[in-house]
């Protein structure tokens, strides 16, 4: 099992980390530039600088102001299709019994009881479920894997799977999408794109963007050929459902055919075929809603993370799915293997880092995960002291993110500091991996930014020739590559599955962790 303690330490104050080359990180000043022979890989890669102070946040548009922008002349099955569209049952039920039209006295009396009794189970719901009772910012910022996603500059990250292309969703709702082979950078928006807390580029084709929103899921679709830096708002499809927001988190199957769409307070995660905006509920009962969605490269598996201790693999076949409870608490992040044969993943209140291995089980008959009886910890984050010229730093805590290459062989984790300890910092581990013949965590090291910058996001560049490419948005708003320069041993998997259309949903139990 690998610990922090086997680290190298880390980077001296002042120095940033540049690149990796002979299986060692390379730090050096700001000014300070890569080998030639390494800088034409980099060439065509926009670092960007967005500080705060240039964006800003629209101001939001609460459900009690709503009644001010509604004409009233409106018929009233009107406003109750557009209140179900919005908020769902509960909305139907508030609209009919503060309805002003006459005859219908006792539909407005049977609606408020209606009313009362569903707050009455929402507050019992919510009781079970704490997270319930959060407003819709305040539960993305809870779940979404951007470290600061209130306060931060950059709130989502999206790298294109085929080429070097990628978008930045900011604090001011827009979208950027930058291209290292493209001097035009395309600017999102929406009325509906508000709260953006993830986006996916879909697979096998140049310019569709899922975006994740605090009311629905826009799908942009971009003329890669257009010079235009503002598309129009017609370019984007919107995709809603009663009771499916905020939306948290987006998966496409690796094949492009199908997207996955989760939220916290819908216990459901649904399946969309986008082509036709017709979606199908994956329901379970328990758990509290879906906070997190990973798909597995060889499109076989997902895994899905739930507000409370218990999340779920399901396979993507006959859309079973087995059921895996924690001890402390929710699953917080997730990553799979190239081949989708192993899961690593953390739990929110641990240090540690857990892996179930699905290889044994592959080539079964069809409508089984399979997998690990058990959780195996394979790395241990916990609180280290490590000395350097200017005294003592402490490095260690709970996993906030993590993110696997797409050659298996460098992951990278976010690492959050306890807030309590004085010295306490959050930073970026590095380590060296191995799937096969046997899985091997080595440490590699620890990466630092510009002095006072906290690392929020890290995403892997998906086709980098030459070992692995980290991307990292960091607190003051600037987004930095860094390379890690390596021979790479990977093979090749095999092409993603085809997904079909979703038949059935079913639940097994698996037991709790054991230690590697």
């Amino acid at each position: 099992m690998c610990s922090l303690a086997l680290f190298p330490p880390p980077p001296l104050p002042g120095d940033i980390t540049l690149y990796e080359f002979n299986n060692a990180l390379v730090c050096g000043r700001l000014y300070e530039q890569l080998p030639l022979a390494f800088q034409s890989q980099l060439a065509d890669l926009p670092v960007l600088s967005l500080p705060k102070e240039t964006l800003k946040a629209h101001s939001r548009l609460e459900h009690s102001t709503r009644p001010a922008f509604i004409h009233h002349r409106e018929s009233l099955w009107k406003r109750c299709l557009s209140a179900w569209r919005d908020v769902g049952l509960c909305g139907v039920l508030k609209e009919i019994a503060s309805a002003e039209e006459e005859g219908l006295q006792w539909v407005k009396t049977g609606s408020s009881y209606t009313l009362a009794v569903c707050h009455w189970l929402s507050s019992l719901h919510g009781s079970l479920f704490p997270h319930l009772s959060l407003t819709s910012e305040d539960m993305i910022a809870a779940f979404s894997q951007a470290v600061d996603w209130a306060g931060c500059t950059v709130r989502a990250f999206a790298w294109h799977p085929h080429t070097s292309k990628f978008a930045v969703a900011l604090l001011d709702d827009s979208i950027r999408v930058y291209n290292s082979n493209s001097a035009t950078i395309p600017s999102l928006k929406h009325r509906l794109q508000r709260n953006v807390a993830a986006m996916a580029w879909k697979p096998l084709c140049a310019s569709i963007l899922a975006v994740a929103c605090q009311s629905c899921v826009l799908v942009w679709h971009l003329d890669p050929t257009s010079l235009s830096t503002r598309p129009s708002s017609g370019c984007a499809q919107v995709l809603s459902y009663p009771g499916h927001s905020p939306v948290t988190s987006l998966a496409w199957a690796p094949s492009g055919e199908l997207l996955l769409s989760a939220s916290p307070v819908d216990t459901a995660m649904l399946v969309w075929d986008v082509s036709t905006e017709n979606c199908v509920q994956l329901q379970w009962f328990g758990g509290g809603g879906v906070t997190y969605l990973a798909w597995s490269p060889d499109g076989s598996k997902v895994l899905a993370a739930t507000p409370s201790a218990v999340f779920r693999v399901w396979e993507a076949q006959m859309w079973t799915c087995e059921r895996w409870p924690t001890i402390k608490g929710r699953c917080q992040t997730g990553c799979w293997s190239p081949d989708g044969s192993r899961l690593l993943f953390t739990v929110l209140g641990e240090s540690v880092i857990y892996s179930l291995s699905f290889s044994e089980y592959r080539g079964e008959m069809q409508g089984q995960v399979g997998g690990s009886k058990t959780a195996s910890i394979v790395a241990d984050l916990s609180e280290t002291t490590f000395e350097t010229l200017y005294g003592e730093e402490r490095i260690g805590g709970e996993v906030h993110s993590m993110v696997w290459d797409p050659t298996g062989e460098r992951l990278a984790v976010i690492i959050r500091g306890h807030p309590d300890t004085p010295g306490s910092q959050t930073i970026i581990a590095v380590f060296r991996t191995r799937n096969s013949p046997v899985f091997e965590l080595l440490p590699c090291g620890f990466l630092r930014g510009e002095r006072g910058a906290q690392p929020q996001l890290i995403a892997f560049h998906p086709c980098f020739k030459k070992g692995a490419l980290l991307t990292v948005c960091w607190s003051t708003g600037k987004i930095s590559h860094i390379p890690f320069f390596f021979v790479s041993a990977h093979v090749p998997c095999a092409s993603p599955s085809r997904s079909p259309v979703v038949a059935s949903a079913s639940v097994r139990e698996q037991p709790l962790f054991s230690e590697l």
